[in-house]
C-alpha cells in the first residue's frame, strides 16, 4: 500500500507550474439553491413540501429573495396561485384498505413562508392528471377523517414510548411537554 499524504496530487502538474492561470471551474445550474433559481420556477406548477408534513400543489407567481444575515440565510418566501393541499393516506390504515388513498382539497392563493419549505419541486404537466403511484382518488372528508386519526394515534403512540423511555431514564425533547 502506498504512503499518500493530503499535499500529494497524484503526478498532476498545476496550472501554476506551467506558467497559466488556473482555469475557473463552473457549477452545474443545479448547485444553485437560492432565488435566482426561483426564477427558472416562476409561473410553472410546483410540489411544495412543509415542515409540518403537508404537501401543497400550486403555480409560483411570486417570491422574494432571501436575506442574508451575518448568522442565518432566510429562505424566499413563495406565493402561490391555484393551490391545492393533497392528503395522503398510507395503505392498511382504513380496515380492507389494500391501496393508499389521497385527495385534494382547493386552497387558492397560498403565501408560504420559506422557513417552513422543506422541498420544492417542478411538476411533469404530462403526468399531472394521473393519480400517485399505489393510490387512489377518494372523497376529501374521508381521507381528512382518516389522516386525522391516524395522527392520533401515532401521537398517542409517541407519547406512551416517550413514558416508558422517561421510565428507563433517557429524557428527549420536550419531554415535559408530552407527558402532560
Amino acid at each position: 500500500m502506498e504512503n499518500l499524504s493530503i499535499a500529494d496530487n497524484g503526478g498532476i502538474i498545476p496550472p501554476q507550474a506551467l506558467g497559466r492561470p488556473p482555469q475557473l471551474q463552473q457549477l452545474p445550474a443545479q448547485m444553485f439553491t437560492t432565488a435566482a433559481q426561483l426564477l427558472d420556477l416562476t409561473d410553472k406548477k410546483l410540489m411544495v413540501a412543509l415542515r409540518d408534513g403537508r404537501k401543497l400543489l400550486g403555480i409560483l407567481r411570486s417570491w422574494d429573495q432571501f436575506e442574508l444575515t451575518r448568522t442565518l440565510a432566510t429562505p424566499a418566501n413563495l406565493v402561490l396561485q391555484s393551490t391545492k393541499e393533497r392528503i395522503f393516506v398510507p395503505p392498511g390504515t382504513a380496515p380492507n384498505q389494500t391501496r393508499g388513498l389521497y385527495a385534494d382539497i382547493e386552497r387558492g392563493i397560498f403565501l408560504v413562508r420559506g422557513e417552513n419549505v422543506l422541498l420544492l419541486g417542478e411538476i411533469d404537466l404530462d403526468r399531472d392528471d394521473d393519480p400517485p403511484p399505489g393510490y387512489d382518488l377518494a372523497d376529501a372528508e374521508l381521507v381528512q377523517a382518516l389522516a386525522k386519526q391516524m395522527k392520533r394515534d401515532e401521537k398517542t403512540k409517541e407519547k406512551s414510548k416517550t413514558k416508558k423511555l422517561a421510565t428507563l431514564g433517557f429524557e428527549g425533547e420536550n419531554l415535559g411537554e408530552t407527558l402532560l
